[in-house]
Parts: C-alpha cells; sequence; structure tokens
C-alpha cells in the first residue's frame, strides 16, 4: 500500500505555512514541531490481474505549528503516541507482562507512560491469541471454543486487575 500526499491543502493550513516561509527561509535546516489533520481524498484500487500497487491520497486539511516554547511539549505527544504505537513485550505464563528493552527505554520512568505500554502489550498478546485459536486446522468444539474465550478473558482481566476473575 502507497501513501501519497496531495499537495493540495486546505486554506488555513496553506495560511500556516505562509506565515512561516520566511522563518525557514531565513534559517537553512530549521525544524518546526506540530499538529496536523490528514483527510483521506482519494483511493487507487488496481484492478486485480495488475502490477500496480493501491494507494491512498491525503491531504493536510489543518495544521498548527507550536511556538518556541510550546515544541518540548509537541516532542512529548510525539513521544508518547510513538510509544502508544510501539510499545512491545512477553507475557508468562504466569500473566506477568515483562516489556522490551526499547520500550523501557522510550517510557523513561514516567509511570503512566509505562502502564499504556505494559496494557498495548497485553492487548497485542490476546489479540494474537484469539487469531490464531480462529485459524485452527479443525472445527472447534462450543465447549473448546468457550474454554479459549475465558482464557482470553482471564488473561486480559490479570492485566488489568492483577488477579483471575473466573478462576479457570
Amino acid at each position: 500500500m502507497k501513501l501519497k500526499l496531495d499537495s493540495k491543502m486546505s486554506t488555513s493550513a496553506e495560511d500556516v505555512l505562509g506565515q512561516l516561509a520566511r522563518q525557514l527561509y531565513d534559517r537553512p535546516g530549521a525544524r518546526l514541531v506540530g499538529v496536523l489533520e490528514l483527510a483521506h481524498v482519494e483511493r487507487t484500487q488496481p484492478a486485480p490481474d495488475t502490477d500496480v500497487e493501491p494507494s491512498v491520497k491525503v491531504r493536510i486539511t489543518a495544521l498548527e505549528v507550536g511556538r518556541d516554547e510550546q515544541e518540548h511539549h509537541l516532542r512529548e505527544a510525539m513521544r508518547a503516541l510513538y510509544l502508544h504505537r510501539t510499545a512491545t513485550g512477553t507475557i508468562d505464563e504466569t500473566g506477568d507482562v515483562e516489556l522490551s528493552s526499547r520500550t523501557l527505554e522510550l517510557t523513561s520512568g514516567v509511570l503512566h507512560a509505562v502502564e499504556a505500554a505494559r496494557l498495548r502489550a497485553v492487548a497485542r498478546h490476546w489479540g494474537e491469541y484469539a487469531r490464531s485459536v480462529t485459524r485452527s486446522n479443525r472445527p472447534l468444539t462450543v465447549s473448546e471454543l468457550l474454554h479459549e474465550v475465558a482464557a482470553i478473558a482471564d488473561g486480559l482481566d490479570a492485566a488489568v486487575y492483577g488477579v483471575l476473575e473466573s478462576g479457570t
């Protein structure tokens, strides 16, 4: 899948960039930190027998750039979003989560970030487990399916509450 950025922007986004043009021109190599909104404007779905890659085109519909004193906060928001998107870890047989060393580095000792990363790793683990159950080579009986659903619920309960609710 290919993502394409439409060169046409909303009027307000163009206004923001227009105001920054001189600042960027005067400071070669400068970086600005901002928040943007992308809107889906077009998609290309090639015919099945072609070697053309499917694509989606997005347009910048809203854009705000932080001032120098706001840049730190915007970078922290970017760091938090990156952490939430990439957090990884493993779950041992007792249900304890061990975050990867890279994820722990990104949390930088911030308690809420550690918890968010831990819960993402748990959700990813149990999501993969559920998918593996549905991909079984043989049809599951209702009893087996209920057992698997209970195992997933127990794993999620253990992660959120620290205890197994159903006791299975």
